[in-house]
């Protein structure tokens, strides 16, 4: 053997020795994982997502995918011929677009990612958050539009978590499952309601609780704008430096429901949240089983 394929070997070995104590801290934990983006188009980066989910399951953590699909469903609604509309960052949902959503985040989206964790050795099972009560929500209030200043629009079936009942999630990663889960909820009369993917993440992380919550996005994570005009990256951030970043017009668009999931999440009693970048092959695997990490850990203060 000649040096240099034993040095790569030995490399290989130091890594499985570096992340040995994040294994056995966090054997038997949940961690409820954010899939969507770039990270859920792509079929390479797909492939490795799948791959480090898997590894998290047989090394004993509990892994709980909450995924979106909203270029999905815009993209199915345009063939249809019905425009998209957004308001605030939420989807105008009636009941036509509903049905949309339901047919492609259930019909497409879902069984897609549990057919590909299957095929890599895994158990996963498709959920959709209104199954068994999982995700329970009321309709969200009128919005005023940024587009037309005085207008006040319906947001129609788009929802907002009142409750999470995580009995069944609990119940399928005992047996030995993975879930994946439909950012979808039941209504007060059982309606099916549109929620945002980030918070969906968020308040089940929280109501398990959840040892990680880690959503999986299309940039590094968070950054802010230096006084010389620079971008500088944040690898941790606290609850009060958020609040100022987004006053601030820093933090916004589709980061803000991230950055309030990981606030809602770390309220309930998650221990660690995480904003990475999705599109960084095994991502997961670098930031949890690495002393550096590649993301922003957001926290309520700093410790």
């Amino acid at each position: 053997m000649n040096a240099e394929v034993f040095d790569n070997l030995i490399s290989k070995a130091e890594v499985l020795i570096e992340a040995l104590p994040y294994m056995q801290a966090f054997s038997g934990k949940y961690f409820v994982i954010k899939y969507g983006g770039q990270a859920m188009v792509s079929e390479e980066l797909t492939a490795s997502v799948v791959a480090n989910i898997v590894l998290l399951k047989h090394i004993g953590i509990k892994p709980i995918l909450v995924h979106g699909g909203g270029k999905e469903v815009s993209a199915m609604m345009e063939k249809m011929g019905k425009k998209p509309r957004f308001v605030g960052g939420l989807r105008v949902t009636d009941d036509e677009t509903m049905e949309v959503a339901e047919m492609v985040l259930l019909g497409h989206v879902n069984s897609r990612i549990v057919s590909l964790l299957n095929r890599c050795g895994a158990r996963a099972v498709g959920l959709s958050g209104a199954d068994a009560g999982l995700f329970q929500a009321v309709r969200k209030a009128p919005v005023a539009s940024v587009a037309s200043p005085g207008e006040v629009v319906d947001l129609g079936r788009v929802g907002e978590i009142v409750r999470v009942d995580t009995s069944l999630i609990q119940i399928l990663s005992e047996s030995g499952y993975i879930p994946v889960v439909s950012p979808i909820a039941s209504g007060p009369s059982w309606e099916s309601l549109n929620v945002n993917a980030d918070h969906a993440a968020g308040e089940l992380a929280g109501a398990l609780p959840a040892e990680k919550l880690i959503i999986l996005t299309d940039v590094e994570g968070i950054y802010r704008e230096t006084e010389e005009g620079r971008r500088e990256f944040i690898s941790r951030i606290t609850e009060k430096e958020i609040r100022e970043l987004v006053a601030a017009g820093q933090i916004n668009g589709g980061m803000i429901p991230k950055v309030e999931a990981c606030l809602k999440a770390l309220s309930k009693g998650v221990n660690r949240t995480h904003i990475i970048n999705g599109r960084r092959e095994h991502a997961l695997i670098l930031e949890i089983f690495t002393d550096a990490g590649i993301g922003t850990m957001v926290t309520l203060q700093a410790s």
